[in-house]
């Protein structure tokens, strides 16, 4: 009966500071099974449930959406990028993975809706009520979750998956990227045949869109790949559902156009691996092999026989021409058991990385000093 009391007051405990309390929970997690490249650690930042979509405000205060959890979340950090205080500023919405930052305003994406929160670095503690923005998108939840972020031309980029695993949905709503003004005025596509997107940036000295996108399901292990594909022209087709990973022509859909129409990959990524986030490393902390290289998330695969993934991979870039794809941080998958999942990548000021990982519920941050002389 103690034992049972004592529990539930520790579980009770948790719960409280997660929400709301003066610190952040730090259970203690396998971080010394991460295997990175010799220079480099990891360290935990916070636990944070379901952990998704990032973006940095002022301040130093980084906001998560979260998908099964409905919330939105605040954490406030140091100026060493240590946690600090974590805040609840939204509940009981619907997959509000995406998460953006722009003058003072917070904008979430909600499956159909775009929300968003006002002056909202002063008012972490007193948070207001969501103002909806734009309220048009399709409704289905399946690939209905949506990273968002602001473009270089202070547009809102929203992507809208295909509301199944593979069919020929309207090609105006679905299974595309859109922008819209941060207003929610002048909805425009930008980008079409993407199935899923879950995470997209802009190159740094280019300014084009690059973003990753997850293969069909049900075709075996190893096909289809996931893409890395680039923007190069307004509009641009790629592929799907008639063809995947700029070669393969879909079983069933790939009769009626064929791959040479569409815009190809960069870099086909891992069949099933589950791509999300994904960066281009702006930042100056890392040696400059790394610099204005690509950094991807991948969540890892759910229905592969041998699980594949659940690390964060590297692709290697000459302009935009893909050299190399490759292992950056392992280690969240042991065996055939994972006990976490990547899901999104922020360069912090600093130069740092940070890593959400949903499963595990927690915020991570990987940096790099020459001094360190061994693989962590």
């Amino acid at each position: 009966m103690v034992s049972a009391l004592k529990f539930v007051t520790s579980w009770c405990r948790l719960i409280a500071l997660l929400v709301a309390g003066p610190a952040v929970a730090a259970d203690r997690l396998p971080l010394e099974q991460i295997r990175l490249p010799a220079g480099f650690a990891i360290e935990l930042v916070a636990r944070l449930p379901n952990a998704r979509g990032m973006s940095l405000g002022a301040g130093n205060v980084l906001y998560v959406g979260s998908m099964r959890e409905g919330k939105v979340y605040a954490l406030e950090l140091d100026a060493a990028w240590r946690a600090k205080r974590l805040h609840v500023l939204a509940r009981g919405l619907d997959l509000p993975v995406g998460v953006a930052w722009r003058d003072g305003s917070l904008y979430v994406s909600a499956v159909s809706r775009i929300l968003r929160l006002d002056d909202i670095d002063r008012r972490l503690a007193n948070p207001p009520e969501p103002t909806v923005v734009f309220d048009g998108f399709p409704r289905e939840t399946h690939h209905g979750w949506k990273f968002i972020a602001f473009g270089p031309d202070g547009w809102l980029y929203v992507p809208v998956g295909a509301p199944c695993n593979i069919c020929a949905p309207d090609p105006a709503r679905y299974a595309a990227l859109f922008r819209l003004r941060p207003d929610g005025s002048r909805l425009e596509r930008v980008a079409r045949g993407v199935r899923n997107s879950v995470g997209f940036d802009w190159h740094p000295e280019t300014g084009e869109l690059w973003f990753t996108d997850n293969g069909r399901d049900h075709l075996g292990d190893d096909a289809p790949p996931d893409e890395l594909n680039r923007l190069a022209k307004p509009d641009g087709h790629f592929g799907y559902p008639y063809c995947h990973g700029g070669t393969l022509a879909d079983p069933e859909f790939g009769g009626q156009r064929p791959c040479a129409e569409f815009e190809p990959p960069v870099q086909n990524l891992g069949a099933h691996v589950a791509s999300l986030g994904m960066r281009f490393y702006n930042g100056q902390q890392f040696p400059a092999q790394y610099r204005q290289q690509v950094f991807i998330a991948e969540h890892g695969s759910w229905n592969r026989s041998k699980k594949a993934g659940y690390r964060i991979s590297l692709v290697r870039l000459a302009g935009n021409q893909a050299l190399a794809y490759e292992t950056f941080a392992s280690g969240w998958l042991q065996g055939e058991t994972a006990w976490g999942r990547p899901a999104d990548l922020l360069v912090l000021p600093d130069g740092s990385l940070l890593v959400a990982d949903d499963l595990a519920g927690a915020i991570y941050r990987i940096s790099y000093s020459p001094d360190r002389k061994t693989t962590q």
